[in-house]
């Protein structure tokens, strides 16, 4: 009995242990690596930065490295107006998301049982496809002389080209199409769960459709609205295809600053600097939803 005993609580300690051990190798291995990189100074050498870890040299390598970097990420603007900038079309994007997905997944929440797995697989169909090629795709489109403009143009409601492509309004288009199934998915498995009978026994209590729409299945379906806004805008502020295909020059983002610094300046370490703020940037929604979920586990009855 004893034996066994043991061997359940070794069984117990090794369940958290895996995913422990997963994210250490898999995140915090690789976050130590990019931090190290950040406080060091750019060299021409391979690898393109110094100080390198030396086991010989262990006080030395500690000396040499310095925030210098991130003080320039602080003195110079450009990076504050891409961190901005990024906040700011990703905060576009996750409400426009939210817009058109909502009544895409409150739709299939209400179709009959027997068409909704057809109709979730009709969403996440895109993805079966390459990403690059569809945004590829997309320029074909919003181009002046692409498929919309000639479209419009056949049924008389433009009369000139649209200007479109490689401005901010195709970088909002792009996004909405990329990442509509992570709004979707997770808004239609909060409202697929809602009982209709709570709208029913509202409409018989004297309730608009409108006011029982916005008491009752708004709320009920909150957790899904937080956790595809959270799918939608981390991965967002970040985005670096969809700006550099569908966007212009003048279009300002973190990530398009994150790779013109390790790919065309070749500097590593402020590029890992800007991927530290980046990272940062980002663990605050993550925090901010921890803290709504766990808030509301704990007033569930």
């Amino acid at each position: 009995m004893v034996e066994r005993s043991l061997t359940r609580c070794l069984a117990a300690g090794l369940v958290p242990l895996v995913p422990f051990l997963w994210l250490c190798v898999l995140f915090l291995v690789p976050f130590l690596i990019v931090l190290k990189i950040s406080l060091s100074d750019p060299a021409v050498a391979q690898p393109p930065y110094t100080p390198v870890f030396d086991w010989s040299d262990i006080a030395g390598f500690f000396s040499q490295l310095d925030f210098e970097n991130f003080g320039l990420l602080v003195e110079d603007d450009l990076y504050f107006r891409a961190v901005l900038s990024s906040v700011r079309i990703a905060a576009v994007s996750t409400l426009l998301l939210l817009l058109v997905g909502f009544p895409i997944a409150y739709g299939m929440a209400r179709a009959p049982e027997r068409h909704r797995s057809l109709l979730v697989a009709l969403v996440i169909l895109p993805f079966w496809t390459s990403f690059l090629i569809r945004i590829y795709a997309w320029i074909a489109i919003l181009k002046p002389e692409g498929l919309l403009t000639q479209a419009l143009m056949g049924i008389g409601l433009i009369s000139e080209p649209l200007d479109i492509l490689n401005t901010e309004t195709a970088v909002y288009v792009g996004i909405v199409y990329a990442y509509l199934p992570f709004m979707v998915l997770p808004l239609y498995a909060t409202l697929e769960k809602m009982d209709d009978t709570l709208l029913e026994a509202a409409l018989d209590l004297g309730s608009t459709p409108w006011r029982s729409f916005w008491t009752i299945t708004v709320p009920l379906a909150m957790p899904g609205i937080v956790a595809g806004s959270l799918l939608c805008f981390i991965p967002a502020v970040g985005e670096f295809v969809i700006p550099d295909l569908l966007g212009g020059s003048e279009t300002l983002m973190i990530g398009r600053q994150l790779w013109s610094e390790f790919f065309s300046n070749r500097d590593w370490p402020l590029a890992s600097a800007v991927a530290i703020l980046l990272l940062l940037l980002l663990v605050v929604p993550i925090v901010i939803y921890r803290d709504v979920e766990a808030r509301r586990v704990e007033a569930r009855p």
